[in-house]
């Protein structure tokens, strides 16, 4: 009798394990933990776009076509960030976009800003490393001062920058020109107006002086980092609008 109990039991281990050998073979694939399933990639953020040279215009430019309604406000990028973020924004409210030649000592100061600037539809472009006399250096300092920065723009946004201006001065000489291009700048940006907002001659002084020089086409030079530049930019913006000027990226006036 014992014997006989002893045989059933082992009857009905052996089918009990055919049964989990079947249920085993019909199981889901293992799955990876939770904690390993890829995610879905987030999109790259859109990078700076390259520089590229435009034919039919010269080397160094200094304002775009007379022909169309369009202005380029560009600003120096260096200073308070919060006032360079107030900027942006007042640009932005009123349906303007604008143009950052940013020094790169800066931009590893404020890192934030390269992106800030992009995502809000401006122009990033190139200042110098150091915001130094580049006319005046030599070769191979000067070379540094321009690659350094646009080391700096592709590491946080991808690209160098659409624009090179150099730092000190309205124009390059021949040497920066051909430095500029040879790190990847068939042109250097200059301007038409200067809006001299860095001697702090205050607002309605600053407005007077871009009223008063600003046409179709015109590039007008500002700076980050003054409360004048602060306090005239809605009146600048408003007499371009009472004039039918549109405040565009320099990419758009030019191109």
């Amino acid at each position: 009798m014992i014997e006989t109990d002893r045989r059933s039991v082992l009857r009905a281990g052996t089918r009990l394990a055919a049964v989990g050998a079947l249920t085993a073979g019909c199981a889901a694939p293992d799955r990876p933990p939770a904690a390993d399933t890829p995610r879905p990639a987030r999109p790259a953020p859109a990078a700076a776009p390259a520089p590229r040279r435009l034919p039919g215009l010269p080397a160094q430019i200094t304002h775009g076509p007379r022909t169309r309604p369009r202005v380029a406000l560009t600003f120096h990028g260096q200073g308070d960030p919060a006032i360079a973020k107030t900027l942006l924004g007042q640009a932005e409210e009123a349906g303007a976009k604008v143009t950052v030649l940013a020094v790169g000592s800066w931009l590893d100061e404020h890192p934030s800003l390269a992106r800030r600037i992009l995502d809000g539809g401006h122009d990033l472009g190139n200042h110098t490393l150091r915001h130094l006399d580049i006319n005046t250096m030599s070769e191979a300092d000067a070379y540094a001062e321009i690659t350094g920065c646009a080391d700096r723009l592709r590491r946080l946004t991808g690209s160098i920058g659409t624009w090179f201006r150099p730092s000190r001065t309205r124009t390059a000489t021949p040497l920066v020109e051909r430095l500029a291009r040879r790190a990847g700048y068939p042109h250097v940006l200059s301007y038409d107006v200067d809006s001299l907002d860095f001697t702090s001659p205050g607002a309605p002084a600053l407005t007077r002086a871009i009223a008063g020089e600003v046409r179709a086409g015109s590039v007008v030079s500002l700076h980050f980092g003054y409360a004048d530049t602060v306090a005239a930019l809605p009146a600048v913006l408003k007499e371009l609008e009472r004039r039918g000027l549109r405040a565009v990226t320099t990419t758009e006036l030019l191109t």
